[in-house]
């Protein structure tokens, strides 16, 4: 699972390729609107592969002191008022935080010696509009106090706000722990008086609360570091802090994390410069379609014999046109993608005057090399169609976990494959494809082996950088004809 501040560095979002967001999304510069809508637009497309935690700016209040109300009323000038309270509303609903695997727990602030996970687990949170504003059941003084603290807390609000009443003096204490607390190397817990709320938590606190949960590590953000992330309390607190240059441009790095069950966590670190910003808005939509299209003829192409055969099945009189329906009804039926064939369809065919669509220019921009002129098309679309599935049965095969597979081990893998998947592959073209892919003729292929023989070309691609060129160079000449055919 991956921490991240932008998915193009690790990317999108999928089952394989989870994302946390940790808090704090806005009163965070002059876009903070921007990244949210980002962020909660990307949750509606990847609902259950991106969560967004709440942190402490997730608060109405702390907006109204940051900069975010002000922002929002600027941008917004006619619908400003109803897209805060909008958004009030959507603050309360984001979780406090997230189990991992049954042994992370990543949280905004940080714990306290009374930290319950089972009361949280069943708190109804949609009621705590404002973590700074407590539940009438606490004393007027303390209120009072805390509202003056030095975190700037304001003692005013929207028209509509109102204490924390639906919740308990037990409850609110437990979630403005979780959002507002920070470690210390100091044990026991005591009043965070740098912040007016939570507390300071020492590593003594951190071991009781995780082992009373069986969890074996905390990520929490919350605190600029300088080099963008923090371990401390024994390698079992994280601080984690995506944001570089927070006070001004080279003030500090940003760092994301990334998890894998069973192995140590690994960490990226950057620093954004002036020459490092992104491209206007426009360029940087118009790369994210051209990446979209590049995606979707690669589905296109591992599927071609399918999409050819449905074609022809409409063609009538083999003109090698069809209509735009029957187009778009062969393209969702043999791709099941349910997307809006039509309205894609300027971008991925052919189309003439009277509507007809000339079915192969589907395949005009892109092919697949494959080793030899002889290996069969279909060999290579199913090789390609199931790629994320033969490295599955790839390490299956591996059993002592080498990362390499004997010759008679990779004959054992396709009779798998094949089984699986129930397609027919001749065993003279499995022996014929292992020694071609066995590049350095050691009688063992391991997985880059094996895909290095197969690339999908995109027409006028030019090499990305000279990493690509360098991979291109690796393969021998006779691995980069591309069958016309394909």
């Amino acid at each position: 699972l991956v921490f991240a501040p932008s998915p193009s560095q690790n990317g999108l979002p999928s089952e394989n390729n989870p994302y946390v967001f940790n808090g704090d999304f806005v009163d965070r510069g002059n876009n903070s609107m921007e990244i949210l809508m980002i962020l909660l637009v990307s949750f509606l497309v990847y609902p259950n592969d991106l969560h967004l935690n709440r942190g402490n700016h997730e608060d109405f209040m702390m907006n109204l002191r940051y900069g975010f109300t002000k922002e929002i009323l600027h941008k917004y000038k006619l619908h400003g008022r109803k897209i805060l309270q909008v958004l009030e509303e959507v603050y309360t609903w984001l979780p406090i935080g997230t189990i991992i695997d049954d042994e992370i727990l990543v949280i905004h602030g940080g714990i306290s010696e009374s930290t319950d996970l089972s009361t949280l687990h069943h708190i109804q949170r949609n009621k705590m509009r404002s973590v700074l504003m407590p539940p009438m059941s606490i004393n007027r003084d303390h209120s009072a106090d805390l509202k003056r603290s030095r975190s700037g807390l304001s003692t005013c609000a929207p028209g509509k706000a109102e204490s924390s009443t639906d919740l308990t003096k037990h409850e609110w204490e437990q979630i403005i722990d979780l959002l507002w607390s920070d470690p210390r190397g100091r044990k026991g817990c005591y009043p965070n008086t740098s912040r007016g709320g939570g507390c300071y938590f020492g590593p003594d606190v951190t071991s009781k609360i995780l082992n009373k949960n069986q969890l074996k590590m905390l990520i929490r953000s919350h605190e600029c570091k300088p080099e963008g992330y923090e371990i401390c309390h024994d390698g079992k607190v994280i601080t984690l802090f995506s944001a570089s240059n927070y006070y001004e441009e080279g003030s500090n790095r940003g760092a994301y994390i990334r998890l894998s069950y069973g192995t140590t966590p690994q960490f990226f670190q950057y620093q954004v410069t002036s020459s490092s910003c992104l491209s206007p808005l426009h360029q940087r939509v118009s790369a994210l379609e051209c990446s979209a299209f590049k995606i979707l003829k690669e589905r296109m192409i591992s599927r071609k014999t399918d999409l050819i055969s449905a074609f022809q099945l409409r063609d009538y009189g083999r003109t090698g046109r069809i209509s735009l329906a029957q187009w778009a009804f062969s393209m969702e039926n043999i791709l099941g993608l349910n997307l809006p064939w039509r309205s894609l369809s300027s971008h991925l065919v052919h189309i003439d005057e009277d509507r007809n669509v000339d079915y192969m220019s589907s395949f005009q921009d892109v092919h697949i090399e494959k080793p030899v002129k002889e290996m069969k098309s279909s060999l290579i679309e199913t090789l390609y169609r199931y790629r994320s599935d033969l490295k599955i049965i790839f390490n299956v095969i591996d059993t002592d976990h080498s990362g390499l597979i004997s010759l008679d081990e990779f004959r054992t893998m396709w009779k798998l494959f094949n089984a699986h998947y129930n397609v027919q592959i001749d065993d003279s073209q499995i022996d014929e494809l292992a020694k071609i892919v066995d590049f350095n003729k050691d009688g063992n292929i391991d997985f880059n082996e094996f895909l290095k023989a197969f690339y999908v070309v995109h027409k006028h691609e030019k090499p990305q950088s000279h990493l690509a060129q360098d991979e291109q160079k690796l393969l021998p000449a006779s691995l980069k004809t591309a069958d016309p055919n394909l």
